[in-house]
């Protein structure tokens, strides 16, 4: 086992592309992961096949999932349950935990 303190927000940074993923932990089918993604940029629809949650620790994101959206702010939660088909928009520059359960 190990222990590590992190500052969430300091541990990705966006290059080049329109959005960055970092797997902090990994387990089967579980991990944690931090995105960080560009204002106005998109993750295009995709399907989680595990249960998930999205901690924003920065900026703005909004989530589609069919026809309903959710706009979540730093310092909130949306979880959604797996293979429900979603994509991610960019309010903000914005940085995010993905947890996957």
């Amino acid at each position: 086992m190990f222990y590590n303190v992190l500052k969430a927000k300091d541990l990705i940074d966006l290059e080049d592309g329109k959005f960055e993923r970092k797997i902090l932990m990994e387990n089967n089918n579980s991990n944690l992961s931090v995105i960080a993604i560009k204002k106005d940029e998109i993750i295009d629809t995709h399907t989680s096949t595990c249960d998930a949650a999205v901690y924003v620790i920065d900026g703005k994101i909004e989530l589609h999932f069919d026809a309903q959206k959710f706009e979540v702010n730093k310092d909130e939660i949306l979880m959604f349950k797996k293979d429900e088909q979603h994509k991610v928009l960019a309010l903000k520059d914005s940085k995010f935990l993905l947890i996957k359960i």
